[in-house]
C-alpha cells in the first residue's frame, strides 16, 4: 500500500475488500476463490486525510466512506467517480448505513451524529442526534428495530429509537474509558460493547428502561431553596454564601451539595456504577432496583476493535498491545448456530 491503513471492508458474497487509508484513498481489490490470491481492481480518490470507515453497497454498486477531511463520501464502483460528498464541521469519524432506506449514520468529533439519506448525486439532512459530551468512537444500526446504538470518549452509550417514539433516547454508563465498539445481537436483545480499557459489557435490552432525565437549571436548589453562587441577589438578600449547584441523576432537579449526599446505582435507568442522586430519591430507590442489568468482563488488554460472529457467539478484540483474543461469547449472550436461541 501507498500510505498506511486505516479501515477497512469486506463483501463476503462477492469477496471484495476495500482499504482505507491515511493518504484519503481507498483501494479496491477481489479475493480469489481459494484465498490464496488478491488483485487489484482500483483506487478511489475519496478524501483529503485519513479515511476513518468504509461501507459497501452491492445493490447500488456504491463505496461510502468518512474522513478527517470532515466529510461523507460516495463513489460508483462500477466507474470509480464521485457521486456525492457531504461535509461536517468537524472530523468524521464512524458510519453506519441502512441498505434498504438508503440512510447514513455519521459520528464526529464534536458529539454529534448526522443522519442523511443519500441519492445518486446529492444528500438531505434529515436530524442531528446531540446527547454525547466527547466525540463519537462507534456507532451500531439494527435495521430490524430501526435502532441506532453509539458509543463515545465520555464512556457513555446512547441508544436512540429512530423508528419508534420521537426522541426516545436510553442512556447506559457502565465503562470506565472510551467506549470503543459495540455490537448488538437482535435475536438476544442484548448490547455488547468493548472499552479501551479491557472492560466488556454486555447489556440487557429485553427490558422496559427508563430515560435519563433532562438536567433542570435554577438559580437555588430545587430542595431547600439556597441560592447557588452566581445568584448574587438572593445572596444579598438572604445574608448567605452561594452554593456550588448539582444534579440528581434520578429526577434531573438541581440540587445543592447537602440535599445531594448519598450515592446509588439504578440499572434501568442506565447507570450501573454509584451516581449522585438527591436525598429524597434515595429513599426512593429500593435495593432490587439497584439489582444489575448488565455483566462485566475483563478483556485484559487496551482493546481498539472488536467484531462478532453472531451465529457462532464468537467474538474477536484486537489493541494497540499487538494482542487478539478471540472469546466465546456463548455462556453471556446465549445464542449460538446450533441452538439458534438459548434462555439466558
Amino acid at each position: 500500500m501507498s500510505s498506511p491503513c486505516s479501515a477497512m471492508a469486506y463483501h463476503h458474497d462477492s469477496r471484495r475488500i476495500f482499504v482505507g487509508q491515511d493518504n484519503g484513498a481507498i483501494m479496491e481489490f477481489h479475493v480469489s476463490e481459494d484465498f490464496n490470491k488478491m488483485n487489484f481492481v482500483k483506487t478511489y480518490p475519496a478524501h483529503q486525510n485519513r479515511v476513518s470507515a468504509i461501507v459497501f453497497c452491492l445493490t447500488s454498486e456504491w463505496v461510502i466512506s468518512t474522513g478527517h477531511d470532515k466529510c461523507i463520501s460516495w463513489m460508483c464502483t462500477r466507474s470509480g467517480s464521485m457521486l456525492g460528498r457531504h461535509y461536517f464541521a468537524s472530523w468524521a469519524s464512524c458510519l453506519q448505513y441502512d441498505y434498504e432506506t438508503q440512510h447514513a449514520f455519521v459520528g464526529d468529533y464534536s458529539g454529534q451524529i448526522t443522519l442523511l439519506k443519500l441519492e445518486q448525486n446529492t444528500c438531505s439532512v434529515i436530524t442531528t442526534l446531540k446527547g454525547h459530551e466527547g466525540s463519537i468512537t462507534s456507532l451500531w444500526w439494527d435495521p430490524v428495530q430501526r435502532l441506532l446504538f453509539s458509543g463515545a470518549s465520555d464512556h457513555s452509550i446512547i441508544m436512540w429509537d429512530i423508528g419508534g417514539r420521537k426522541g426516545r433516547t436510553l442512556l447506559l454508563q457502565g465503562h470506565h474509558d472510551k467506549v470503543q465498539a459495540i455490537c448488538y445481537i437482535q435475536l438476544t436483545r442484548q448490547l455488547v460493547s468493548c472499552s479501551a480499557d479491557g472492560g466488556i459489557a454486555v447489556w440487557n435490552m429485553d427490558i422496559s428502561r427508563e430515560e435519563a432525565p433532562q438536567w433542570l437549571e435554577s438559580d437555588s436548589c430545587q430542595k431547600c431553596e439556597q441560592p447557588f453562587f452566581w445568584n448574587i441577589k438572593q445572596m444579598w438578600d438572604t445574608k448567605t454564601l452561594g452554593l456550588r449547584q448539582h444534579h440528581c441523576r434520578k429526577c434531573g432537579q438541581a440540587v445543592c451539595g447537602k440535599c445531594s449526599t448519598k450515592r446509588s446505582s439504578y440499572p434501568i435507568m442506565g447507570f450501573e456504577f454509584q451516581v449522585r442522586v438527591c436525598d429524597s430519591c434515595f429513599e426512593s430507590i429500593k435495593d432490587e432496583d439497584r439489582t444489575s442489568l448488565a455483566t462485566f468482563h475483563e478483556g485484559k488488554h487496551n482493546i481498539s476493535h472488536m467484531s462478532m460472529d453472531i451465529s457462532r457467539g464468537l467474538m474477536v478484540t484486537c489493541g494497540s498491545d499487538r494482542i487478539v483474543k478471540i472469546w466465546d461469547m456463548t455462556p453471556v449472550v446465549g445464542c449460538s448456530l446450533a441452538t439458534g436461541f438459548s434462555s439466558r
